[in-house]
């Protein structure tokens, strides 16, 4: 029977640690560490497991070494005598022993047996497929976010394998083009987007519909892109079918559009190419949203935008025949710009709105005669003027009457004293209901607390300033969540939508909590504290270009929503149009190539 000997060749040794080494594309000294791992192991299987024995190899001259290490310890902590000594025994070896110190016995070679050999076989093709594994991890790791060019090496119900040479990787059917199909050895390149670590070694996770492969592929062709004078800000795709990139300049005389479509398209096509003729629209960016949105539509004319800044939703109105345009096939034009731009977009028609315009203005015509005991020829001329409200007209300037037509001060006066003797009397008649349903006084003194807001939290059975204190702003302003349908509805909180913000909630609720002796008025304080910070952070988040925008107005305008919406069949909501199909006019698959 064949053995293997620990004082096997040294030069061969070395000569297959460097072998391996290279095979692997891993370190020599990790193919070494398993040599000595294995050394040890069948050693032990030899002189005893109980034993501290250790090996090593000298990685310039294949030197091995073999050794046996025991612990010097108290003569009264003597419990391993394999792996320790007695430090009376210590001395009579070596004087200068102390405790902790460790005393070594040179083992003489040895041949490994048939089974001995087999085990340190395993042991180092175990360490060294660790190594290697561990290696693969940390060198695709680093290149997420890069695109990878690698070799079908199968198919496997939809899920291509690919070879990228020192590793597999994988596009999952999901993350694949729709009807792009692949054979064994051909060329693909795709995005790197996830690398995680598995005991079977790293899972590198590539994808060909990922919105950043297209925005790698722009950087790929277009040198603006690539030296960052153009920036791609947002990307949407319906992957194999249709994209939107939204592309900003950094360089005023460089048109950030024409960049990326390049000289008769040629930039563009390229990109195309690669996506198995998927189309793509270049939409230009742009700081102020309702804008934005506005080019992410096309090519639909837009008429009308109205943001919803705290739920990120804006209504755009859109005339009658431009609405199949504004959708798309099956939802997909209006689909991408929502994704583009990241906010939920519901589409009205402009007879929808004008509908739900001519509702509203009667009902504040009714409301403005009820009040102001005043004729409805007067009542529509005050809510054809803007008002909306009674309180508007009640603490709105004298002067700004006047400006109407057949308004002096003196009527001006008298409306507004009757806006006035409404309001008392309205306060008065929810003052006699908050007590009626037992809402307690205390809870009026709280900052921000009016009789309406009482009578709707004593509506919902909170009465006390505690009740507001056991509050989350979520129960106060209200919340999505998922629907039957898994699409996210909005639930109602105590107050209307919009009524109170969240930041206002939690102040509110936090004002109460001090009241009640729950929490100490410096928590409160802390609280103030660190919502103004975060508004200067907010502010210094900003450009230079979205500062003078903002000084301008231009950001951050928000309409007040309608009291009513337009019938339910005319407001197409973002998640309802991927549901049913509306053909487009012509010209809704053009590319916008300007």
């Amino acid at each position: 029977m064949s053995t293997v000997g620990v004082s096997a060749n040294r030069l061969e040794i070395l000569q297959i640690a460097k072998a391996v080494a290279e095979e692997k594309a891993i370190d020599r000294s990790i193919v070494i560490e398993a040599m000595q791992e294995a050394i040890e192991k069948a050693a032990k299987s030899r002189y005893g497991q109980e034993h501290d024995i250790r090996a090593r190899i000298d990685g310039d001259t294949g030197e091995q070494t073999l050794w046996r290490v025991q612990t010097v310890v108290a003569d009264d902590e003597l419990e391993d005598p394999a792996q320790q000594l007695s430090l009376t025994d210590a001395k009579k070896i070596d004087p200068t022993l102390e405790i902790g110190g460790e005393i070594t016995e040179e083992l003489p070679p040895f041949d490994f047996g048939r089974v001995a050999a087999q085990t340190a076989k395993q042991v180092i093709m175990q360490k060294v497929r660790d190594a290697e594994r561990e290696r693969q991890y940390g060198e695709y790791k680093d290149r997420v976010g890069e695109i990878i060019n690698g070799i079908v090496k199968r198919v496997e119900y939809g899920h291509v394998i690919v070879d990228l040479g020192r590793a597999e990787g994988i596009i999952r059917r999901n993350d694949g083009i729709p009807r792009e199909n692949f054979q064994p050895n051909d060329r693909v390149r795709a995005y790197l987007y996830k690398v995680s670590r598995e005991t079977k070694g790293p899972q590198i996770f590539l994808s060909r519909a990922h919105p950043d492969f297209m925005v790698k592929l722009f950087a790929q062709e277009v040198p603006e892109v690539y030296d960052g004078v153009i920036e791609i800000r947002a990307c949407a795709r319906d992957a194999g079918s249709r994209a939107k990139i939204g592309v900003i300049s950094n360089d005023s005389s460089i048109d950030p559009v024409g960049a990326c479509v390049g000289m008769r398209g040629a930039r563009v096509q390229a990109v195309v190419g690669e996506l198995s003729g998927e189309k793509i629209d270049i939409i230009p960016w742009n700081y102020d949203a309702a804008t934005f949105i506005v080019n992410a539509l096309q090519p639909a004319e837009v008429s009308k935008v109205v943001l919803d800044e705290d739920e990120q939703r804006v209504e755009v109105v859109v005339a009658d025949d431009q609405f199949p345009l504004a959708i798309g096939r099956r939802g997909q034009n209006v689909r991408l710009a929502s994704q583009l731009t990241g906010w939920q977009i519901d589409l009205v028609t402009e007879s929808a709105d004008s509908e739900r315009y001519q509702r509203d203005f009667q009902m504040r015509t009714e409301l403005f005669m009820k009040a102001l005991d005043a004729d409805e020829t007067l009542a529509q001329l005050l809510a054809s003027e803007g008002f909306e409200t009674v309180e508007e007209i009640a603490y709105v300037a004298p002067e700004d009457f006047i400006t109407i037509d057949g308004f002096d001060l003196e009527v001006a006066n008298e409306i507004q004293e009757r806006a006035r003797e409404y309001l008392e009397k309205l306060a008065a008649e929810q003052d006699a209901r908050r007590k009626e349903l037992g809402v307690e006084d205390e809870m009026m003194e709280l900052d921000g607390m009016t009789t309406g807001f009482a009578v709707k939290f004593g509506e919902n059975d909170v009465k006390t300033v505690e009740d507001i204190a056991g509050l989350v702003p979520d129960d106060i302003t209200g919340w999505r969540e998922p629907g039957p349908d898994g699409k996210p509805v909005f639930q109602d909180g105590i107050l209307k939508k919009g009524e109170m913000r969240k930041d206002e909630a939690q102040l509110f609720i936090m004002k109460a909590r001090v009241a009640a002796g729950w929490v100490e008025p410096e928590a409160l304080a802390q609280l103030e504290a660190d919502m103004a910070a975060q508004a200067e952070d907010d502010a210094a988040d900003l450009t230079a270009e979205e500062r003078a925008l903002l000084a301008l107005g231009e950001i951050g305008k928000v309409t007040e929503e309608s009291t009513e919406l337009a019938e339910e069949e005319l407001i197409f909501d973002l998640d309802a149009l991927a549901a049913e199909e509306v053909q487009p006019e012509d010209g809704d698959d053009a590319d916008q190539k300007e």
